[in-house]
């Protein structure tokens, strides 16, 4: 079964006390081992299961209906390029293939050294910065090609 380090168990032990019912804290355990592990996999969610006394098709359920759970290793940097409207019309796709082009991956593809997944979502929530794409937590926008090479350039 999947190990987790005493800290995290003691992190995820304590958060359970704020919780009435184990199963509550769900997407929390979830967010808080998929930052140990990298990633949500069947092994994963039967051990979430168990640290929360419920079904692991309960954890399934969750774990595939969100898309920011990952079922397998995905690279250092998660690049998240927004499709919606706003973005798309001010160039998101064209966006989209120069990082394909760059990265030399395509969508739900990570480069050979493992250091960054692409993906598309439908929106950032960030229409104002348009186009806008997310780097694990960081916010970029008003993209342009020579924009994200010096985006890249400073995450080496």
């Amino acid at each position: 079964m999947k190990e987790i380090s005493r800290e995290t168990m003691e992190k995820i032990e304590k958060l359970l006390t704020h919780y009435p019912n184990k199963r509550s804290a769900l997407l929390e355990v979830l967010h808080i081992l998929q930052n140990e592990w990298g990633f949500i996999d069947e092994e994963g969610e039967e051990r979430v299961a168990s640290l929360l006394d419920i079904s692991p098709v309960d954890v399934h359920e969750v774990v595939t209906f969100y898309t920011m759970f990952y079922r397998s290793q995905v690279g250092k940097y998660k690049i998240k390029i927004c499709r919606n409207l706003t973005c798309s019309l001010l160039g998101s796709d064209t966006l989209l293939n120069y990082l394909r082009k760059k990265l030399k991956i395509d969508v739900g593809e990570t480069t050979l050294d493992g250091k960054f997944t692409l993906e598309t979502v439908e929106c950032l929530g960030a229409c104002e910065l348009a186009p806008v794409m997310q780097i694990n937590e960081e916010f970029y926008g008003r993209l342009t090609p020579e924009k994200i090479d010096e985006i890249l350039e400073g995450l080496k």
